[in-house]
């Protein structure tokens, strides 16, 4: 009773995580015992998680936590009477005039590019049976590079949120190293008591991807990857080139 919307956007709700990085190193072992062909609505992901003890104290530490984001998005339904994915692609993705979605494993449009991931022989397979059928509001939209530089365009306009409160979601508000913080949703990388560079980034199974934008010289930078791993090490060495 004492989690607020500010624990579940900054990771300090003390919740424990239906994947929990700590203890797991592979997403795909959720889906061995909780079939990811019945994970369609953000209520199917409570089953994973709450009958969980606390992990910390309420607002005692930092911990990355997708089930405080599947609460944010059940928060939305219940506030707004819609389901998250239609909420968002109504307000955000159409406000930002993105070419995005969230879309069920077994219902994808044409456009869709299907991740990869790498087996140990080196052979490749899909992703098809390694994430939930449809994502939500921890994760899971289908993105082009060009959506996200749209995204922050739209947001740093002040289109989808008023100015105070655009600005109040890019302020750090945990402090998580000497040069990282966390805001509502977003990294924040400081140089001293300045913000450097905000990042967007999401990995699962047969996907990546890396968003950052530089306030101060107006840079965005997207690298989206239909494999595990890459988008890092591409969007670092655009970073080295553009920011020197």
């Amino acid at each position: 009773p004492t989690i607020t919307v500010h624990h579940l956007l900054t990771h300090t709700s003390g919740l424990s995580d239906y994947f929990d990085e700590e203890i797991m190193e592979d997403y795909e072992e959720l889906w061995i015992e909780n079939p990811m062909y019945k994970i369609r609505e953000l209520e199917d992901f409570l089953p994973l998680f709450k009958e969980k003890p606390m992990k910390h104290p309420v607002g005692s530490r930092f911990h990355y936590n997708n089930a405080g984001y599947v609460l944010l998005g059940l928060i939305i339904e219940q506030v707004s009477k819609q389901t998250f994915s239609n909420y968002v692609e109504n307000h955000i993705f159409k406000q930002a005039s993105m070419n995005a979605g969230y879309f069920e494993m077994d219902l994808l449009p044409g456009r869709i590019a299907l991740g990869y991931i790498e087996d140990l022989n080196n052979t490749w397979k899909t992703n098809i049976y390694s994430l939930p059928a449809k994502g939500g509001s921890d994760g899971g939209a289908y993105v082009t590079a060009k959506d996200m530089v749209q995204l922050w365009e739209s947001l740093t306009r002040y289109e989808l949120l008023n100015e105070e409160m655009t600005k109040y979601l890019l302020t750090p508000q945990v402090q998580i190293d000497d040069t990282t913080c966390y805001g509502y949703g977003v990294w924040i990388k400081m140089d001293k008591e300045k913000v450097l560079k905000y990042i967007l980034m999401g990995y699962d199974p047969g996907v990546n991807f890396r968003s950052v934008f530089y306030p101060n010289n107006d840079l965005r930078i997207v690298v989206c990857s239909n494999k595990s791993e890459g988008a890092f090490d591409m969007i670092s060495g655009i970073e080295n080139e553009l920011t020197k």
